[in-house]
């Protein structure tokens, strides 16, 4: 029946990415908590029928972390299915990453996974069921240059993932994560208004250039990102563990 009746927490869950999988587990009847910085998509996300409930926090604060996650727990059980998709990018070169960047980088994309993993794997363990799905990237399983901080975070997140993955192999709780390529988002529009800005090109030759890495020809949707999350939560996926499945249109493979 999962995850239907589980409490179900996306982090970064207002927009994009995060609000698509918080709808797919929405429909698959999970009680959904979104948390986010900014409550105004949050909210919209829970009144459009998306989600149960939000909580607001910055990922990047232990503190207020585990506040979020205990009022979430307060309000609706819990949590069963963990979704680690808070994360963005900065970019830059190497000799320009400094250690600010770099800092920025980790916190927000590999040691935000832990605190929030570390809040609710104990208890998932001690009810001998859970799911840990985390958002990394095609960047968690290939270099990309101009984002050495970001690679690297997410080569770390799932280097986590699959640690994790063997730790709790016996517990019933599964740990994997999903690797999207280029997404329509709000995080790849600014990294297209980046390009064209940079270049000079337009705004349909610079997304055109990110859509060309992709061997089919286009962007990701937000949607396949969320079905491949959904899989790894639902009924069959219990043998399923320590994996890293790229949402790329075979981008990456191996």
């Amino acid at each position: 029946m999962e995850p239907a009746g589980r409490h179900a927490l996306v982090t970064g869950g207002g927009r994009g990415i995060g609000a698509a999988i918080a709808r797919a587990l929405t429909g698959a009847g999970a009680a959904v908590t979104v948390l986010g910085r900014d409550p105004a998509p949050l909210g919209a996300l829970v009144v459009a029928g998306g989600a149960a409930g939000h909580v607001t926090a910055d990922v990047t604060d232990d503190a207020a972390l585990a506040a979020a996650l205990a009022a979430a727990e307060r309000a609706r059980g819990p949590v069963d299915i963990l979704v680690n998709n808070a994360g963005a990018a900065e970019s830059a070169s190497f000799a320009r990453t400094d250690r600010a960047l770099w800092d920025r980088m980790l916190a927000l994309n590999l040691t935000a996974v832990y605190a929030a993993t570390r809040c609710v794997l104990p208890g998932m363990a001690g009810r001998g069921w859970g799911r840990v799905v985390t958002v990394a990237s095609t960047a968690g399983l290939t270099g990309y240059p101009y984002v050495a901080a970001y690679v690297a975070a997410k080569h770390g997140a799932v280097g986590l993932t699959r640690a994790l993955a063997r730790e709790m192999a016996r517990s019933g709780v599964t740990v994997n994560a999903v690797c999207p390529g280029y997404t329509e988002t709000g995080m790849l529009e600014r990294s297209i208004a980046t390009i064209a800005a940079r270049t000079g090109r337009s705004r349909e030759a610079a997304q055109a250039t990110l859509a060309a890495g992709n061997p089919q020809g286009r962007l990701v949707r937000p949607e396949e990102v969320a079905a491949a999350v959904l899989f790894l939560c639902g009924p069959g996926s219990d043998a399923i563990t320590g994996q890293a499945i790229a949402v790329a249109g075979g981008e990456v493979m191996g």
